[in-house]
Formats: structure tokens, C-alpha cells, sequence
């Protein structure tokens, strides 16, 4: 019997399918098989995706603000049309299961789906900021050129959605490269959407760190965005500036939460096993690390490795999968790493922690009794791990929450109003959540402190960045 033909995934260069001689595989983390391959795309790849971004840049941005708008709202009937196929597209390559209570990959397109229509809502208008004595001045928008975008492996499809829609309804073209672990869901959502948009408009280049590096230094590109490691966010930002390219990077988080003296255990250890295990940890704005008092610890502890030993790890696409497994070696390795450092150094693995499959699936782990120097505190593990520290007084849980050199974001868990809302202003976070953690909305501004990021993506404050201001200053004389 012939096996069945292994799909082949396309880049999109000025509206047109772009293949190279040599193919990428994408292999299922969770058992290893292959999904499908793309082409290794090149420098000169990206030097034709900007050009042809530039060539369309003209006639979008003239189209107008309605119209574009109008496109947005399209983009997300397309992602709804073609939900199922995408979503487990995303399974297939990233490892996440299709429902996992509501928070798989079929939430991920429902995100899409959203940010679209959210995308489409805002308004960019004319802003009078000085009228009298004879003067007007009229602030306008308008948009930069062309975006870069280097999005990652955790989240493919959904942030790429992040970068390409305030973008395009700003009035900009696109020249995206998503990860090579998880290219595939980006280049069929390309092929879909360059059905509807002018050719040029949104173009997706595959391939390395080359590819990468060529699109943050390349001087065709008026904006970069981009979603990763704090590492590799430094390298573009440092390539960016040798143009003075504007640039918006959402980076590391190392998300601390703290427990309040007199919380009720019972009814937020969900909330905070959700928080810690998301996406198998694999979020940047999960929760990386507890800090709960010494009368409270062992009760949490017991309570978050019961509700680890009662998920099941396995393959996306299996109905009784909870989670799916880390989505490639090397993030597989290094959570490996500081679990085994972490027991080394004292701390109790109450739960999790075992291989699943013949990939990259971990049973999720809880670790008791950790300390602030440990590495898988100290450190973003981003993946199923979850380590709580004692504290002896609140102070001493935010002092050890705010020394990192992250702060993306944080949550206050309890149930004294003000000990909540005081314990939130010490935080030092973009976003700091009160019993609750990694929720977003398209309407709600997000962005990291310290060395999680630069910029604000989402809510209008997050459209204006991918324009530039433009100011009508006139004087009318007798």
C-alpha cells in the first residue's frame, strides 16, 4: 500500500506560491511523525517579499480607512470558513489538543476570529489638538510602510493575527516569518487570506535565524514586531537600530503569583494550575513561579500535584488529551533540566515530571518547597513545571516577586479587597491580574516592564503603534 503523499506548504511572495529547492520538515512533537514540509527560505526570498510589500504599500495605504477596516472583517469570516482545517493544523505541528476544556487549538482560530472583528472596530481619526488665535493643528495617522514580523512557536497562528491585523488596518503591507518549528498553520492561513487581499499586502518568507536576520537589518522595512526570547529580542532590536526602525517586542516573563495569608485554597488552585499549565506552560504570560505563606504551602502544593495527576498528557489530536507536550527537543531538554536541578537542590517534585510518548510530552510537575536561587525560579522555564516558595510576610513574597529581571505580567491571588488591590500596585508587571491569570482581550492594552518588552500591542494604543504621527499645523491670516 503507498504511503500518502506528505503535504507541502508554500511561501506566499506577491500573492504567489514561492517554493524553493529545499524542503523543511515539520514533525508532530508529540510522537515525532511528519506533518509536512516548506521551503528554506533565503535573504534574497525576504529582499523579493519586501519588495513586492513595498510595491502594493501605495495603493493600501491609499484605500482608505473604511475599506480596510472592511478587510479585517473578511480576514476573520476566512479564519471562521476554515477553522477546523487550521486548527488542527496547529495540533498537528505545535502539539496543543484541539479542545483541552476549551483552551486548544480550536480556541486558538477562535482568538483569530476575534481579533479580527476587534481589529476592525477602532478608529483612526483625525485628531485636533490646538485650534484659536488664528492657529489649527490636526494630528493625523498615518501608516509607517512595511512591517517585519518574526512570530513564534507557542502560539503560531493567534499571534501572527497579533501582528498582521493592526497592521494591515493601519494601512501597512507584511513581510512575516514564523518560526520553523511551526510553519505551516502561517503559510496555509497565507494562502487563504492573499485570496482575498491585493497581491503583495501580506507575504510569508519560511527559514532560519538568516531569515530573520535579514528582515530586522533590512532597510525596505519600516517597523519591526516581534514575539520570542528576551535573547533573540535584543539581537533584532540591536538590528533595527542600525536603520532606526521602530520596533515592538513582547519577550520573556518569568510571571510571579502570589497567594495571600487566608486564601481559600480550594477554589483557586484551579485558577492557578490553569495559569501555571496553559498551553503546557508554554505561554509567555503563564504563571512561572507561586510565592505562598509557610501555613499555606504544603495545602496548595497538595492541592495543585492532585489536579497533575488527574490530567492526562497525550497526542492533540486524541479526545482525552488535557495537554499536549513540549514542542521541540531543545524546550523539552531544558524543562528536563531544571526539574532534575531543582530536586537536586531540595526541592520536592510532588507530581509530574515523567516522559509521555515517544516525543516531547511531559506530565506536568509540581514542585514543593523551592527556593529564589533555584533555577527553575530564577529562570522562564516555559513549560509544565510549576515551583511554590515560602514566604514568611507579603513584603517579603512581592520583594521576591519583583527581582527578576522580567515583568511581563503577575496576579494576586485571595480574598481581602485591599490586601489584593495593595499587593497589585507593588507588583511590577505589565499586566497584574487579581485572582485570574493569562486572560486576554483584544481590547485591553498589553505590554511587558523591564526586559519583557517594548511597546504596547492590542486596544487602540496598540493599533497607533503601527503608525506614525502626522501633524497639519496651519495659520490662517486676515
Amino acid at each position: 500500500m503507498s504511503q500518502p503523499e506528505v503535504p507541502h506548504f508554500p511561501m506566499i511572495i506577491g500573492g504567489q506560491p514561492v517554493s524553493s529547492g529545499e524542503r523543511h520538515e515539520v514533525r508532530n512533537p508529540f510522537d515525532l511523525s511528519l506533518v509536512g514540509t516548506c521551503p528554506v527560505g533565503t535573504v534574497d526570498d525576504v529582499d523579493r517579499a519586501v519588495a513586492a510589500a513595498r510595491a502594493a504599500f501605495p495603493e493600501w495605504a491609499a484605500l482608505g480607512d473604511a475599506a480596510r477596516a472592511h478587510y479585517c472583517t473578511r480576514i476573520g469570516d476566512v479564519f471562521q470558513a476554515h477553522a477546523g482545517e487550521l486548527a488542527r493544523l496547529i495540533t498537528l505541528e505545535q502539539g496543543r489538543p484541539i479542545i483541552a476544556n476549551g483552551f486548544g487549538s480550536q480556541f486558538e482560530l477562535g482568538g483569530c476570529v476575534g481579533w479580527s472583528m476587534a481589529t476592525a472596530q477602532f478608529a483612526l481619526d483625525d485628531r485636533v489638538v490646538l485650534e484659536g488665535g488664528g492657529v489649527r493643528a490636526v494630528q493625523k495617522r498615518v501608516p509607517k510602510g512595511v512591517v517585519g514580523s518574526i512570530t513564534p512557536w507557542n502560539w503560531p497562528l493567534l499571534i501572527a493575527v497579533w501582528h498582521l491585523l493592526p497592521a494591515l488596518r493601519a494601512g501597512n503591507c507584511v513581510v512575516m516569518k514564523p518560526s520553523p518549528f511551526t510553519p505551516l498553520s502561517t503559510l496555509r492561513a497565507a494562502e487563504l487570506l492573499n485570496q482575498i487581499l491585493p497581491a503583495g499586502v501580506f507575504n510569508v518568507v519560511t527559514g532560519d535565524g538568516e531569515v530573520g536576520t535579514r528582515l530586522s537589518l533590512h532597510e525596505g522595512i519600516d517597523k519591526v514586531i516581534f514575539t520570542g526570547s528576551t535573547a533573540t529580542g535584543k539581537r533584532v532590536m540591536q538590528n533595527a537600530a542600525l536603520n532606526v526602525t521602530d520596533c515592538t517586542l513582547e519577550l520573556g516573563g518569568n510571571d510571579a503569583a502570589i497567594v495571600l495569608p487566608g486564601a481559600a485554597i480550594a477554589d483557586i488552585a484551579p485558577g492557578l494550575f490553569f495559569g501555571a499549565f496553559i498551553n503546557a506552560g508554554q505561554t509567555c504570560g503563564a504563571i512561572k513561579r507561586i510565592y505562598v505563606s509557610n501555613e499555606q504551602h504544603d495545602t496548595l502544593a497538595e492541592a495543585l500535584a492532585a489536579i497533575a495527576s488527574g490530567t492526562t498528557v497525550g497526542n492533540g489530536l486524541e479526545a482525552s488529551s488535557d495537554m499536549g507536550p513540549l514542542q521541540n527537543a531543545p524546550q523539552h531538554a531544558k524543562v528536563k533540566a531544571l526539574i532534575a536541578q531543582a530536586v537536586r537542590d531540595g526541592a520536592n517534585l510532588l507530581a509530574g515530571g515523567t516522559q509521555v510518548g515517544e516525543g516531547y510530552g511531559l506530565t506536568p510537575a509540581v514542585l514543593a518547597n523551592c527556593t529564589q536561587a533555584m533555577g527553575i525560579v530564577a529562570q522562564e522555564q516555559f513549560g509544565p513545571a510549576i515551583p511554590l516558595v515560602r514566604y514568611d510576610t507579603p513584603d517579603q513574597a512581592i520583594a521576591m516577586a519583583n527581582a527578576s529581571e522580567y515583568g511581563l505580567c503577575a496576579s494576586v491571588w485571595g480574598s481581602d479587597p485591599q490586601g489584593l488591590a495593595a499587593t497589585g500596585d507593588a507588583l511590577d508587571a505589565g499586566t497584574v491580574y487579581i485572582n485570574t491569570h493569562a486572560e486576554l482581550h483584544p481590547l485591553v492594552p498589553f505590554g511587558g516592564h523591564k526586559q519583557s518588552g517594548l511597546g504596547t500591542q492590542f486596544g487602540e494604543e496598540g493599533l497607533l503603534a503601527f503608525t506614525d504621527s502626522k501633524i497639519v499645523y496651519e495659520r490662517h491670516r486676515a
